[in-house]
């Protein structure tokens, strides 16, 4: 749709692979006065051609994926938030965030490189 967050990112500078976590965050920024944030963010993480790797609507969906986020001290404060880790090789990555069901409103996208595992 038209009302999407695209955010790149660009992995390098080693030769080896990089975990990362990407949030979508949206209902906690109503917490810091932020008006009309996005009620259920999701999230898209693409490769350099489009293709997704991986999605995420609510960050504790993947049991694996939340451990390894709230491991990292990067747990979301609202079970409506979305977050993704990953290892992934060196190179050009998209994060698209958007609202569930067509939803709009003020989202954030976030990106942590966590270094090599």
């Amino acid at each position: 749709g038209d009302n999407i967050v695209i955010a790149g990112f660009i992995l390098g500078g080693s030769t080896g692979d990089d975990r990362i976590v990407v949030r979508g965050i949206g209902p906690s920024l109503a917490a810091v006065g932020v008006a009309n944030a996005l009620a259920d963010p999701t999230l898209e993480l693409r490769d350099s051609n489009g293709a997704l790797l991986v999605a995420n609507n609510d960050w504790q969906d993947n049991p694996a994926q939340a451990a390894e986020i709230t491991a990292a001290g990067l747990a979301p404060t609202n079970p409506l938030e979305s977050g993704i880790a990953a290892t992934l090789p060196p190179g050009l990555y998209t994060a698209l965030l958007a609202g569930l069901n067509n939803g709009t409103g003020v989202g954030l996208v976030e990106v942590y490189d966590r270094g090599a595992p």
